[in-house]
């Protein structure tokens, strides 16, 4: 197996795009956080790396077929806003201590891409009430 294939082991099958979208915050998340130790050049190619992933999300977001409830939607454009801006200071100024912030939103907007994946997968559950009422 290359080493590209094995980097991607963990990829998820296709058809699924909320838990694609969890994946590549989550190896993103673990890129940018490999970085702060790196050099500083391998620190700025996981930074904008990170960054095209989010203008990706952007593109989505602004696309008028967008199907995602516009109170979320204003949420997550004014968040990749946020990326832009936090991601053109690191790229500037090369804290690694700053990375943090990109690494924590990663992680969290993936666990709730996950949690919606998780809640729409669960067995609708039987109120007592309604199962006593059946029988």
């Amino acid at each position: 197996m290359n080493l590209a294939a094995k980097q991607y082991q963990r990829m998820p099958e296709p058809g699924n795009p909320a838990r694609t979208e969890a994946w590549a915050l989550l190896e993103m998340a673990r890129a940018l956080h490999r970085s702060k130790n790196a050099p500083l050049d391998e620190r700025r190619a996981a930074l904008r790396k990170n960054w095209r992933l989010w203008t990706i999300f952007q593109a989505g977001l602004l696309d008028p077929e967008c199907q995602i409830p516009a109170e979320t939607r204003s949420n997550l454009i004014a968040l990749s806003n946020f990326i832009d801006r936090h991601t053109a200071a690191l790229l500037v100024d090369g804290d690694p201590e700053k990375i943090d912030t990109l690494v924590n939103i990663n992680r969290q907007i993936s666990e709730g891409l996950l949690d919606g994946q998780r809640a729409n997968a669960a067995p609708e559950r039987v109120q007592p009430a309604a199962l006593a009422e059946k029988i």
